[in-house]
């Protein structure tokens, strides 16, 4: 009871705090920040709300511009409808300006960055333009003139979006191209009908035998019949489909022949859309399953038994009643290889995992694994392998019934149902086994069977990425060949001749990765040394004038030198014989004047 009332306060504390959590999480929220993933299934949703104030005024407005009984009958219907698509146009506008858009690849979501791009977009003119308030020439022109509102038409392109956002989510996209190219041709008759019924009204009723009818006649007078008459008309001349009344005014004449030029551009897409359903149709009948027209044809050619082209014909046929695909690589090329991984996880996985020698190995290599499976269909009677094939793949049942038979292929010894694996051994390449990677028994399909197999390529190629979950396959195999008997004792000195050849070879593999890195060295230093050559004999050539340039330079250092020597002896003269000055200063001066031309002439 104690424990029990010590838990009430607390768990009603922790509810306090997620209300509490709750609350503070609505106050955050806010419409201004609020930002719109294009790629979100909001934005889907609202692109499907879109699609039906559009078609309505695609419908409506020329429908009432037309027929004034429907116009007037229903006013405050129409009236209501149109204000209420007006405010979803409003809306749209609303949701655009909060819309996000990829910027390398990242979603943007800054609320001043939004309104700017759409704002300055030629979108927001359109979308402006759709909503200008037309509705007010009401007041000058009447309230039953719809044609004011043929603006709204400007939001076309809403529709457009939301179609094909529609066809690529859809599960069935050719039924959907085609229920749309209907719904499109149903538009365009109706838009034809009610130009019909106008030009029958501006012509005059009853006038002649093509316009609609006199009103007066109490059978044509309603608007149920002047709608389905005119539609029935219009029809008849899009299809070309019976005969029409011969026109008999001009008016007539232009209104047939624009109608009989639409009619061929109708037919032309009617024709194009069907035909390019058909073609898609048949490319995917040919990437999920074989071509059975030319494997035909090729048993036709090469004249094979009946028996055999029977046999052929009942695995064409399982295949396409019970949806049967073998070409799973194939459609699954075109998406990224992470893609393709996790599919191929979540389709394969469960069954690989039940191979026990694959059981507690790591993820990452069932992974690689499961990309390397191949389908394969097995019909009544036929041999998956026989006793003493050589093994290169092992198989796994998907579904179905095998049966171990003898070599009478009769006696049956087991039958293995779904999840049953067998040939895993053969594909390890196990030393010691007698059986030599042989198959050691004829395993037949009793019904038809949908198996896996995994080449002995392909698992061989992964492991060598994994080379701690090979060695523990291969002692995963030997433990099982021990308990079957099929592994031979192999004495101490065998064992260390396998260690030593074990050895060798890594060694002469490590051999020769370092004689590969060796010559890779030798090529670099070679490179290097013709590059220095190089570098060197540039040099020399910029300073091949240098030399005489220097031995000038030394030359003059030397006599300034020499000058100012001769300079301080003269005056050491002067001092000590100053009787004799005047001749001194002439001898000095004839002095000066010889070493001044040897030195022009040294120059």
């Amino acid at each position: 009871m104690q424990k029990n009332d010590a838990q009430e306060p607390a768990q009603e504390n922790k509810a306090g705090q997620a209300a509490e959590t709750k609350k503070e999480e609505k106050k955050k929220f806010n419409f201004k920040e609020w930002s719109i993933d294009p790629s979100g299934d909001f934005y889907y949703t609202w692109l499907q709300v879109m699609i039906f104030p559009v078609v309505y005024n695609w419908f409506t407005i020329i429908l009432r511009a037309c027929f004034d009984d429907v116009e007037k009958t229903y006013l405050a219907v129409w009236l209501t409808l149109d204000y209420v698509c007006d405010l979803v146009y409003v809306g749209d506008i609303f949701m655009k300006v909060h819309t996000g858009f990829l910027e390398q690849g990242i979603l943007v979501v800054d609320q001043a960055r939004l309104k700017k791009r759409y704002l300055h977009s030629s979108r927001f003119l359109w979308d402006l333009a759709s909503l200008l308030p037309t509705d007010l020439l009401y007041l000058h022109l009447g309230v039953h003139t719809p044609l004011l509102r043929v603006n709204r038409l400007l939001r076309t392109p809403r529709l457009s979006e939301a179609l094909d956002r529609m066809e690529t989510r859809t599960a069935y996209p050719n039924i959907f191209r085609i229920a749309k190219l209907m719904i499109l041709i149903f538009i365009l008759i109706h838009w034809n009908a009610c130009v019909y019924f106008a030009l029958s009204s501006f012509i005059g009723f009853g006038t002649d035998s093509w316009v609609y009818p006199n009103l007066t006649d109490p059978e044509f007078a309603s608007m149920r019949r002047q709608y389905f008459y005119s539609f029935w008309f219009s029809t008849l001349i899009l299809t070309t489909v019976g005969d029409t009344p011969d026109p008999q005014r001009e008016e007539e004449y232009l209104f047939m022949i624009a109608d009989l030029l639409i009619a061929v551009l109708v037919f032309a897409s009617v024709v194009g859309n069907v035909s390019n359903v058909i073609m898609n149709l048949r490319n995917r009948d040919n990437v999920f399953f074989p071509n059975h027209e030319l494997v035909k044809g090729y048993l036709r050619n090469r004249r094979i038994s009946k028996v055999l082209q029977n046999r052929v014909n009942d695995w064409y046929q399982h295949l396409h009643i019970n949806k049967k695909i073998t070409r799973e690589n194939e459609i699954l090329q075109q998406l990224p290889v992470t893609l393709q991984t996790a599919i191929a996880v979540s389709v394969h996985l469960p069954t690989l995992s039940k191979v026990t020698i694959f059981q507690n190995c790591e993820s990452s290599l069932l992974e690689e694994l499961v990309l390397k499976l191949t389908p394969q269909v097995y019909s009544p009677g036929e041999y998956v392998c026989r006793k003493g094939d050589v093994g290169h793949e092992m198989y796994i049942i998907k579904e179905g019934k095998l049966a171990v038979v003898a070599d009478d292929g009769v006696t049956q010894f087991a039958v293995l149902g779904d999840g049953n694996f067998f040939g895993e051994i053969s594909i390890l390449n196990i030393k010691g086994n007698k059986s030599g990677n042989r198959r050691t028994a004829n395993i037949r399909s009793i019904g038809h069977s949908d198996l896996f197999s995994l080449s002995k390529e392909d698992l061989t190629d992964t492991l060598s990425e994994f080379p701690a979950a090979k060695q523990l396959l291969e002692e995963k195999g030997r433990q099982i060949l021990t308990k079957m008997g099929m592994l031979e004792k192999t004495d101490e000195c065998e064992v260390e001749k396998e260690k030593t050849e074990d050895k060798v070879e890594r060694l002469e593999g490590s051999l020769e990765t370092l004689q590969t890195k060796l010559a890779r060295l030798m090529a670099e230093l070679e490179s290097t040394a013709r590059k220095m050559m190089r570098r060197v004999e540039q040099l020399e050539l910029q300073t091949e004038g240098w030399e005489g340039i220097v031995a000038e330079g030394a030359w003059s250092e030397t006599e300034e030198e020499g000058e100012r020597e001769r300079e301080v002896g003269d005056g050491e003269g002067e001092k000590e014989e100053e009787p004799d000055g005047e001749r001194g200063e002439g001898d000095g001066g004839e002095e000066e004047e010889e070493t001044s031309k040897d030195i022009k002439e040294k120059e």
